[in-house]
């Protein structure tokens, strides 16, 4: 049963924009850090962004800073990953996870992963 549906992902061309949305299937709870990864083909999963329970702190590395926002609506249940100014070497699979211990930028400490949904961006 899926618990984290992660969801916004498409094809676009370099420059544009997309909005990536994560929503709580109702079964996890409150109080959790949200993070987000992508993984391309043949590369390593990646940190790029994170986000706690209140919104009132939030982590970005520098390779997407000024380019990434992270964002919640918790009474929608949702976390949202702002993507500008989309380049080819964006194109991954993007997960969101969700856990009540993280260390954002590790993934072995999140508990609850989102299926994935695929950003392919053309040149």
């Amino acid at each position: 049963q899926e618990q984290l549906v992660d969801s916004g992902g498409g094809l676009v061309q370099a420059g544009d924009s997309l909005k990536l949305s994560c929503v709580d299937s109702g079964r996890i709870g409150s109080g959790l850090r949200t993070g987000w990864f992508r993984q391309a083909p043949g590369k390593a999963r990646q940190f790029v962004g994170g986000i706690s329970w209140t919104g009132g702190a939030t982590s970005i590395p520098d390779f997407v800073k000024g380019r990434f926002t992270i964002s919640r609506d918790n009474a929608k249940k949702t976390v949202y990953l702002q993507m500008n100014d989309l380049a080819p070497e964006d194109t991954a699979t993007y997960y969101c996870a969700a856990g009540r211990a993280v260390i954002y930028y590790n993934a072995m400490t999140y508990e609850y992963w989102g299926q994935g949904t695929q950003v392919t961006v053309s040149s």
